[in-house]
């Protein structure tokens, strides 16, 4: 028997799935857009108020990020993440496909990366991250998320786990408005292990307030 009517009704299903993460992508982002300075700010803030939240084990290695295009800024917290002793890393995009996270803290040089990233330049040692702090678009109570589509995370996420079971905490920075009922997850889609918004640290199956969709 062919298997091809198969894999085309798991293709059609994968790109229905795609469809519906680029209208939850577009939503979700469109309200974090509408978000004025004085949010960014107070988010920004609420971040560095949340660190005790997060049960950081002393002396852990910590990817955080760069904002850009309106995300919820974490650089406060990591200030004050490597004024607590904490090393740091930045992601750092390698090609098309792969990105790693090198080492990094306040002060370090930064060069241009592609989409917009400022990263660690070349030079700076490959850091194997305990705990991911990871941008995205849109999530979920169960943790799922939707990322703006290039799978950088997703496939750093799962050489990580891979390499060393089970893997790097990682924890959603987003605002509360970027909430939603129900991300439609795809089958490599690694679910994060907390979201922490403006409003306070949320684990698989919190309730969120105000979400939309």
């Amino acid at each position: 028997m062919s298997d091809i009517p198969e894999q085309a009704a798991a293709g059609e299903e994968t790109s229905r799935l795609r469809v519906r993460k680029a209208a939850v992508r577009a939503e979700a982002l469109g309200r974090r857009s509408a978000l004025p300075a004085a949010a960014h700010r107070q988010a920004a803030a609420a971040l560095v108020a949340a660190i005790d939240d997060l049960a950081l084990r002393p002396g852990v290695t910590i990817a955080g990020f760069h904002p850009i295009r309106g995300e919820i800024d974490p650089r406060p917290m990591m200030m004050a993440l490597a004024d607590r002793g904490f090393r740091l890393a930045l992601p750092a995009l390698v090609d098309d496909e792969t990105m790693v996270f090198r080492r990094w803290q306040p002060g370090d040089a930064l060069v241009p990366g592609r989409f917009g990233l400022s990263e660690p330049p070349d030079h700076a040692d490959i850091a194997v991250p305990d705990v991911i702090l990871v941008p995205l678009a849109a999530f979920d109570r169960h943790g799922n998320r939707v990322g703006y589509g290039k799978g950088f995370y997703d496939r750093a996420l799962a050489r990580l786990d891979q390499a060393d079971p089970p893997g790097p905490r990682a924890i959603g920075l987003a605002f509360s408005v970027q909430a939603v009922e129900a991300v439609p997850a795809e089958a490599h889609d690694r679910p994060l292990d907390a979201v922490l918004t403006e409003a306070g640290l949320l684990r698989p199956g919190d309730a969120l307030p105000g979400a939309r969709i």
